[in-house]
């Protein structure tokens, strides 16, 4: 049974996303659809790559993910299908593709549409319901997609360091308020060269000094940091919510001009 995940900034109170769910249906009957989310934030990309690049990898081969974010910021001039670890993501030509692979991958398709066609979402939705039902079909693929090179590249940002500090991006809050930076295990160890260290919360008035190896190793209301199941440094407080008590905000690009402003949306690390 074919596996399609979707992943949107659409919500969930719209008509869209369950008429999407009925294109694909329609094109694949044995398809197996699946949410990933439908909360993606159009302006973080920063966060839809974080969700989409860690559930993506838990997928079987030749999976087609469809992200749509960010869809009509201007006029999609492409839909992109590129493969990618051996699977398929269909999304926007807005600079997400690079965003969640992390690379530019090597084989990249735009998928043909119709010029004639109305410009809304269900349109461009419904083109890829129809490629996506070729492709099922073992179609020459030259027609219903053209291979191309040139695309719009956009990478995520890691983070900045210097001899005794490293600076984190926050790419994520989730539920439970738990915030997470764009600072790997193996990143953190390479930067810290066993020093010790501190997590600064706060302005400099409140530290977090070691690595838990989970939340219950806190008592509750205490702060913490961990390494989570996807990789990446995060703090939180057990049973208490970090962001909303120290004032921390997802890092966006549209709003980082006016950071001063806003709460906080780095992290920083000292060591000594």
């Amino acid at each position: 049974m074919p596996a399609l995940t979707l992943s949107t900034d659409i919500g969930q109170s719209d008509f869209i996303t369950g008429a999407i769910k009925g294109q694909l249906i329609t094109a694949v009957p044995s398809a197996n659809i699946i949410d990933i989310t439908h909360q993606l934030s159009p302006t973080n990309y920063q966060q839809a790559a974080y969700i989409c690049s860690n559930a993506f990898k838990y997928f079987p081969p030749q999976t087609f993910h469809i992200v749509i974010i960010n869809f009509f910021e201007r006029e999609p001039q492409k839909m992109l299908l590129a493969e990618h670890n051996k699977q398929y993501i269909i999304c926007p030509d807005n600079g997400i593709l690079t965003m969640i692979t992390g690379t530019k991958p090597g084989n990249i398709f735009s998928i043909n549409r119709n010029a004639n066609d109305k410009s809304t979402l269900l349109h461009y939705t419904a083109c890829i319901a129809n490629a996506i039902e070729k492709m099922f079909r073992g179609e020459n693929s030259s027609a219903i997609m053209t291979p191309i090179t040139n695309i719009e590249e956009k990478y995520p940002m890691r983070s900045t360091s210097g001899p005794d500090w490293i600076e984190s991006q926050i790419i994520f809050i989730d539920n439970f308020e738990n915030v997470v930076v764009n600072l790997t295990k193996d990143e953190f160890e390479e930067l810290r060269q066993n020093r010790k260290f501190k997590i600064v919360l706060m302005r400099n008035s409140e530290f977090i000094e070691k690595i838990s190896d989970h939340y219950a190793s806190v008592q509750p209301g205490e702060n913490l940091a961990w390494f989570n199941s996807a990789g990446y440094l995060e703090i939180a407080i057990n049973k208490g919510n970090m962001a909303g008590l120290f004032g921390l905000q997802g890092y966006s690009e549209t709003n980082a001009a006016l950071q001063n402003r806003l709460p906080y949306q780095t992290i920083r690390i000292l060591f000594s």
